[in-house]
């Protein structure tokens, strides 16, 4: 096999060409080109991993936001079921306030009545005793009674101070002595006798009829009345039953 060496040289030369312009007018474009569009793919990474990071940045925040909702939510519904429960109490609290000053106010009520009935019932008893008593004092012996009442009389002067009983026997002074019936001459005259010996002188006295003493004596002075008849002890009898049933 015989060589050519021109044509070998002249098809190198030209595959040298080749490469040459293939080197100079397209490889170096393509590969502008790969690299433009390598920087650019690289560049649309950069930003999509940039936007990932942004996507997992808000997703974090969102999940964040989110467990500062539950966190809120759950402090919310545990206010408010604290708000509930004390309102509750509260109510429970007042409703029995309620309940108690009603109770209270009835049970005084009911006190009130039974104390004014009560009340009502002694004085209707005490006066239909005395009403009785002073049936039965009608019925009695007038002379013994009334001398009883006049030795009562007698020893309740002797108990004056000596200033009021020099009082009674001054000058110019008139006793009255009522009695529930009138008095006989000769009464009238025992009286008038016993009183002077109590009060140790001479007294003016005038006499008077008071029924409503029911029995007994009463001297009437200017300055004093010396009650001493059953109206009198009626009267406070009645008056200690009145206060025995408001105490």
């Amino acid at each position: 096999m015989t060589i050519d060496w021109w044509t070998l040289g002249l098809q190198t030369v030209n595959v040298l060409v080749l490469v040459w312009l293939l080197a100079r007018f397209f490889w170096r474009p393509v590969a502008a080109m790969i690299e433009e569009r390598r920087k650019a793919v690289q560049q649309t990474l950069a930003e999509a991993e940039a936007k990932r990071g942004e996507a997992d940045a808000a997703l974090a925040d969102i999940k964040r936001t989110r467990m500062s909702f539950d966190g809120e939510r759950q402090a919310i519904l545990a206010s408010a079921e604290e708000a509930a429960e004390k309102l509750r109490h509260e109510r429970v609290a007042q409703g029995e306030n309620e309940a108690a000053a009603l109770r209270a106010a009835a049970q005084a009520t009911i006190d009130q009545g039974k104390k004014a009935a009560d009340k009502a019932w002694t004085e209707r008893a005490g006066r239909l005793a005395i009403e009785i008593a002073q049936r039965l004092a009608a019925r009695l012996d007038g002379a013994a009674v009334q001398t009883a009442f006049l030795d009562w009389l007698i020893a309740d002067i002797g108990k004056l101070p000596i200033a009021v009983r020099e009082g009674l026997t001054a000058p110019g002074v008139t006793l009255v002595l009522a009695s529930a019936a009138p008095l006989s001459a000769d009464d009238q005259a025992r009286c008038g006798v016993r009183i002077g010996q109590a009060l140790n002188a001479t007294v003016q006295l005038d006499f008077t009829a008071d029924p409503a003493l029911i029995a007994g004596l009463e001297l009437r002075g200017p300055s004093i009345i010396m009650r001493n008849s059953w109206q009198a002890d009626l009267s406070h009898i009645l008056a200690d039953i009145t206060n025995d049933s408001r105490s």
